[in-house]
């Protein structure tokens, strides 16, 4: 009787184990069962199928929705700029909020006006500093001069002085104005220009809106029909929607306008009043410094001045 071929491999691994020889029959039988077991899964797995026909297949459905994307984006894009070309003409109809546009347009003045009042301040600031350093070079030419002059030795020193303590005053104040520079730079550039942002993106809404509002009142003055009643339906529902958006858009905007004309005014009454205590500072330092040093230079006397001239001399 046959014996399973397991079993024939077993019998001959007992007997002949440590022979250790390659051409046993035990050998050969271990190498025709990994042949079989190899041949058996080359038959019985399939080949691994590329993944292009798993792409091309997946991807049907992703290309029909970018397709209806881009046409509604399409179809969108011409209903906006109709909308807006025909306010710019002045044929079509444009919804305006009575209380928050007037405050837009305060908004948009204001700061253009804060805008123009930042770069004068910058400009001031740049110019103290460099009078600042002007003043400093020529308290440094008075001290080089007042030792090298002895006869003129008060004279230059005083003013030496002067000029070293108005340069150190200047510097102060010119880093008052940049500091308001700054603050202001932060609030017309950042704060301000941030609603602005959204003001626009209001405003583009708002064509929006309209534009579908359009749409609706030219199918509702068409008769109706079997072919009319549901563009109307569809008009309807994205009038809705578009509606919808245009009021949570302008809510927003309206609360952030609010926000900001409070923290405006607040920053403003601040920083102008640190503004002016620096102007100040600086007029009644420079003041209380040069009236001291004139009563100093009252009291001191230079004997040169006392001399005779050369002409009187020789009379």
């Amino acid at each position: 009787s046959l014996q399973p071929l397991s079993s024939q491999v077993e019998e001959q691994s007992e007997c002949g184990h440590g022979g250790g020889d390659d051409d046993s029959p035990a050998h050969s039988a271990e190498a025709d069962v990994a042949v079989e077991t190899d041949q058996s899964k080359d038959m019985s797995t399939p080949p691994r199928s590329t993944s292009t026909v798993v792409l091309l297949g997946s991807n049907k459905i992703p290309a029909s929705e970018k397709f209806q994307r881009v046409r509604k984006w399409s179809i969108n894009k011409f209903k906006c700029t109709r909308q807006a070309l025909s306010e710019k003409l002045g044929r079509g109809s444009k919804t305006v909020d009575l209380e928050l546009e007037p405050r837009l347009d305060l908004l948009k003045d204001d700061r253009q006006r804060y805008d123009h009042m930042t770069k004068l301040a910058q400009s001031l600031a740049n110019q103290l500093a460099q009078f600042s350093a002007t003043q400093k070079s020529l308290s440094d030419a008075f001290t080089e001069l007042s030792s090298k002059s002895p006869e003129l030795h008060v004279e230059f020193g005083v003013n030496a002085e002067a000029q070293k303590h108005l340069s150190k005053s200047t510097e102060a104040l010119s880093e008052a104005v940049g500091a308001f520079t700054a603050d202001m730079n932060t609030l017309v550039n950042k704060t301000m220009e941030d609603t602005m942002i959204n003001a626009k993106q209001y405003e583009a809404v708002r064509i929006e809106y309209d534009a579908y509002r359009v749409d609706l009142e030219e199918l509702n003055m068409e008769p109706r029909d079997a072919d009319t009643l549901p563009k109307l339906e569809d008009a309807q529902k994205n009038f809705q929607a578009q509606r919808d958006r245009y009021q949570k858009v302008r809510d927003d905007l309206s609360v952030k306008v609010k926000l900001l004309e409070e923290n405006r005014v607040k920053v403003l009454h601040n920083h102008l009043w640190l503004l002016h205590s620096a102007m100040a500072a600086d007029s009644i330092s420079c003041h209380s410094f040069l009236q001291q040093n004139m009563r100093r230079v009252e009291s001191l006397h230079n004997p040169s001045l006392d001399a005779s001239s050369w002409l009187e001399e020789d009379g």
